[in-house]
C-alpha cells in the first residue's frame, strides 16, 4: 500500500517545459542578421516567431512525428489509389507553412520584401525548422522546382499561379480543381544514387507533346505532391519531365507507390519507392539536358538544407541550455559548472557561425541577379556551406542530448527527434563527397568564384586575412590536383567565410574565439575546447538569453 506522504511528495529539480517563446524575439543572433531588413519585414518575422514558437505548434510537431504517414495503395473495391494518409497535425503544419510562403515567396515577394526575399524567407524557414523539419521538405521542393519550370514557359504559365497560392490544398484531384499545388522531386534510382546520369527510367514520345515514362525511382520525398519532376532517358539523353498525379481529364496518372521508406529521421514526411508503368510526363527544358535543367533547383534545395540545418542546431542547443539552467547537480545549476558552461559555449559558437553563414549565402542569392561577384560567391559557397553546416548538426544534437542526460535520450522530449532529423540533412541533395566534387567543378571552370570568396573574407577579416588568403589559394590548388583533399578545402572555405561574417555582424570576441579554436589550432572532434581566456557563460547568455 502506498502511503499518503508518498502520493503527495513533489519531485524537485525538474525542468519546466520550454514552450511559448517567440523564436524571433528570443534569438539575438537572428535579429542581428536581419536588422537591415525593412521594418515591416522585421515585424512580419516577429509575428512568425510568435506563431511558430507557440505551444500549439510544438504539439502539432509532436503529433506529426508520432502518428506517421501511411500508404493506402487500394480502396475498398480493390482500385488502385496510391494515397499517402497523414495525421491532421501534418496538414496543420503544411497549412501554416504555405500561408507563410515558405514554398513560394522567393518568386513572388512584393513591396518591402521584394529586394530581400531570400533573406526574409530564410528567416521564416529557419524558425520553422526549429519546430519541425519534416514538413519543410515539400515546401522546399516546391520552391526550388519553380526554377526548373522556368525552362518550359507553357508549363510555368499553367502551374505558377497554383504554386504561388497561399492556400494548402491536399485533395487528390486534378490540378485544375485545386486552389494550390506542390511539386516533388524524383531523381534517385537504385543503381545510381547520387549519380543521376545512371538513371534507367525511359521516356518515349507519344507524338502529342507528352511522353510515356517506364521505370522506377528509389527515394522520392513528398510523393503525395501534385506533380513530380522526374529524370528519364530519351533518344537525346537524360531529360527532365513534369509528371502530374492526375491527367487533364481527371483520371489518375499511373504512378505506383510501392512502399514508404522507414526512415531514421524526418519521419513526419513520407518518402516512397515509386514505379512508372507508363506514366504520362511533359518535358521540361531541352531534350538531353535534364541535369542542366534541374541544376538551379538542386542549388536552391542546398541553400534551404543549410538554413534548415542551422535551425535544427539552434533548437538543439537552446533545449540543452534551457535544461542546464534549471537542472542542478552537485549543489549548483549545471550551467554554472565550468565543464558544462564551456561545452554549451562551444556549441553556441558553432550555431552562431552556421547561422551567420547561411544568411550570408541568402544575401548572395538576393544580390546575384545584379552583382556578378555575389553570383560567383554563391556558386562556390552553396555546396561548401551546405557541407559544413549540415555536417556539424548531428554532432551538436548528440552533444545537446548528453547535456540533458537521460531526459534528452527519450522520445517524449524534443532532443531525440532533433538528433534523428539532423542526420537527414547531410544526406539530401548531395552528400559530403558530392558537394566537395561540386566545389572542385566550380574552381576548375573559372577563377572568379574563388576570388569573389576571398574578397568577402578580406573585407570581413581585414589585413590579418592576408596569410589566410594565401593558405586558401594553396589549398584550392592542392585540391584541384588531388581530388582526395577536397574535404579539407571545402571545410576551410566554409569556416573562414563564417569567421569573416561573424566579424562583420557580431562582437569581435565571438569572431576571435571562432578563429582561434576552429582555424588557429589543429582539428578537434568534441565540444568544450574553449579555454579560460574566453567568457564562456557570456557567450551562452548572449546567444541564448534567458526569457
Amino acid at each position: 500500500m502506498v502511503s499518503p506522504d508518498f502520493e503527495t511528495h513533489e519531485v524537485a529539480n525538474q525542468i519546466p517545459p520550454r514552450l511559448g517563446a517567440n523564436l524571433y524575439a528570443s534569438d539575438p543572433v537572428l535579429a542581428a542578421l536581419v536588422e537591415d531588413l525593412p521594418q515591416p519585414v522585421v515585424e512580419g518575422l516577429t509575428a512568425h516567431g510568435a506563431q511558430w514558437g507557440s505551444a500549439e505548434m510544438a504539439d502539432l510537431a509532436r503529433l506529426a512525428n508520432t502518428v506517421l504517414p501511411h500508404l493506402r495503395s487500394h480502396d475498398a473495391s480493390g482500385r488502385r489509389v496510391d494515397l499517402v494518409e497523414f495525421h491532421p497535425a501534418w496538414h496543420a503544419l503544411m497549412r501554416r507553412g504555405v500561408a507563410a510562403g515558405l514554398h513560394a515567396s522567393i518568386w513572388d515577394a512584393v513591396g518591402e520584401e521584394s529586394n530581400v526575399r531570400a533573406v526574409a524567407r530564410a528567416a521564416r524557414l529557419y524558425m520553422a525548422a526549429e519546430v519541425e523539419l519534416g514538413h519543410i521538405g515539400p515546401l522546399s521542393l516546391t520552391s526550388a522546382a519553380v526554377a526548373s519550370l522556368g525552362h518550359a514557359q507553357p508549363l510555368a504559365e499553367a502551374w505558377l499561379p497554383l504554386l504561388r497560392s497561399r492556400r494548402y490544398d491536399s485533395r487528390p484531384v486534378a490540378v485544375g480543381q485545386k486552389s494550390g499545388a506542390l511539386i516533388g522531386l524524383a531523381t534517385t534510382e537504385k543503381q545510381g544514387g547520387s549519380d543521376l546520369r545512371a538513371a534507367t527510367t525511359r521516356a518515349e514520345s507519344l507524338g502529342d507533346g507528352t511522353h510515356r515514362l517506364v521505370g522506377h525511382k528509389w527515394f522520392v520525398s513528398a510523393p503525395m505532391s501534385d506533380a513530380l519532376l522526374v529524370l528519364a532517358q530519351t533518344l537525346e539523353g537524360l531529360s527532365l519531365f513534369l509528371v502530374p498525379r492526375f491527367l487533364p481529364d481527371g483520371k489518375r496518372n499511373p504512378i505506383r507507390m510501392m512502399r514508404l521508406k522507414d526512415k531514421l529521421g524526418t519521419r513526419s514526411n513520407a518518402a516512397a519507392e515509386i514505379e512508372f508503368p507508363g506514366s504520362v510526363g511533359l518535358m521540361v527544358g531541352e531534350p538531353g539536358r535534364g541535369v542542366a535543367t534541374i541544376a538551379e533547383t538542386v542549388t536552391l534545395l542546398r541553400v534551404d538544407d543549410a538554413v534548415a540545418a542551422a535551425g535544427v542546431a539552434r533548437a538543439a542547443v537552446a533545449e540543452a541550455v534551457h535544461d542546464t539552467r534549471y537542472r542542478r547537480a552537485y549543489g549548483a545549476p549545471l550551467i554554472d559548472q565550468p565543464l558544462m558552461t564551456r561545452v554549451l559555449a562551444d556549441m553556441a559558437l558553432d550555431v552562431t557561425a552556421a547561422t551567420a553563414l547561411v544568411f550570408r549565402l541568402a544575401e548572395a542569392v538576393d544580390r546575384s541577379q545584379d552583382d556578378p561577384a555575389e553570383a560567383a560567391f554563391a556558386r562556390l559557397m552553396t555546396p561548401a556551406i551546405k557541407y559544413w553546416v549540415a555536417k556539424i548538426g548531428p554532432a551538436i544534437a548528440s552533444e545537446a542530448m548528453e547535456c540533458a542526460g537521460g531526459n534528452g535520450y527519450v522520445e517524449e522530449g524534443l532532443l531525440a527527434r532533433l538528433a534523428r532529423d539532423a542526420q537527414a540533412l547531410p544526406m539530401v541533395d548531395g552528400p559530403g563527397n558530392v558537394l566537395c566534387l561540386d566545389v572542385l567543378r566550380v574552381l576548375k571552370r573559372s577563377p572568379e568564384p574563388l576570388e569573389a570568396v576571398l574578397k568577402v573574407i578580406e573585407d570581413g577579416l581585414g589585413p590579418a586575412a592576408r596569410s589566410t588568403l594565401n593558405v586558401l589559394r594553396a589549398a584550392a590548388a592542392v585540391a584541384i590536383a588531388d581530388e582526395g583533399s577536397a574535404r579539407i578545402l571545402t571545410e576551410q572555405l566554409a569556416m573562414t567565410v563564417a569567421a569573416a561574417t561573424l566579424r562583420r555582424r557580431f562582437p569581435s570576441v565571438i569572431a576571435d574565439a571562432f578563429l582561434e579554436t576552429r582555424l588557429g589550432k589543429p582539428w578537434r572532434s568534441t565540444y568544450g575546447m574553449l579555454d579560460a581566456r574566453f567568457d564562456a557563460r557570456a557567450f551562452v547568455d548572449y546567444v541564448f538569453p534567458r526569457m
